[in-house]
């Protein structure tokens, strides 16, 4: 089954399990941040990745260019947090396509604002094997274009289904990423970008296998 198809069939259950007023009260949001036109300045094909250096669950400083210099391409995923169900259905994707990834010659690395002790614990839960980094404050996210402030009636609603965004991050910025995925060559180039501001949609696995 596609990442695709596992990500809608999810979509499918939870709508049966939220009350429609919450329901519209996520939607409001989704189609709110469409209309920001945020994505119209985010990373995309034919840019160049900055230079980025973050913490991974052990707390060690990983550069992304170090790892470009040693000649690998890096697919690079941003997630919200473990507290999602749909970026764990997605991590798990990923973590079945990395021998794939590996055989191409690139590297996989997923980006998140959550704090590295609850990104070990979602790396131990979804048995990960690639690289889980700290985005803190989604400085790099917000330097992307990728970052978004929560309208407060969302975040009232993320706490009553007992989703801390405080605790989860390690602050009060109540911001998160938009569901984005890239292929980065060696030389540093973007040449594919998956960007959607609905957080049920990701990048499917075979456009990733097929865009490395």
């Amino acid at each position: 089954m596609s990442l695709t198809t596992q990500l809608k069939e999810l979509a499918d259950q939870m709508a049966t399990k939220i009350p429609v007023e919450a329901q519209a009260v996520m939607e409001n949001a989704i189609n709110d941040l469409k209309n920001s036109n945020l994505i119209d300045k985010a990373l995309k094909t034919g840019d160049v990745l900055p230079n980025i250096v973050l913490p991974n669950v052990k707390g060690e400083a990983i550069s992304l260019q170090s790892k470009l210099k040693s000649g690998k391409k890096l697919v690079i995923a941003f997630y919200r947090g473990g507290w999602c169900p749909y970026c764990n259905v997605e991590l798990v994707a990923l973590q079945k396509i990395l021998p794939e990834i590996q055989a191409k010659g690139a590297e996989l690395i997923a980006i998140t604002p959550e704090s590295p002790d609850n990104s070990l614990s979602t790396t131990e839960k979804n048995e990960l094997t690639f690289e889980v980094l700290t985005d803190k404050d989604n400085k790099i996210a917000n330097s992307l274009n990728l970052a978004y402030q929560l309208p407060e009636e969302l975040n009232v609603l993320y706490k009553n289904f007992g989703i801390d965004l405080k605790e989860s991050q390690g602050n009060t910025e109540k911001t998160l990423p938009i569901a984005a995925t890239y292929v980065v060559e060696a030389s540093g180039k973007v040449t594919y970008h998956f960007l959607k501001e609905d957080y049920k949609l990701r990048a499917d696995t075979s456009d990733i296998l097929n865009a490395i």
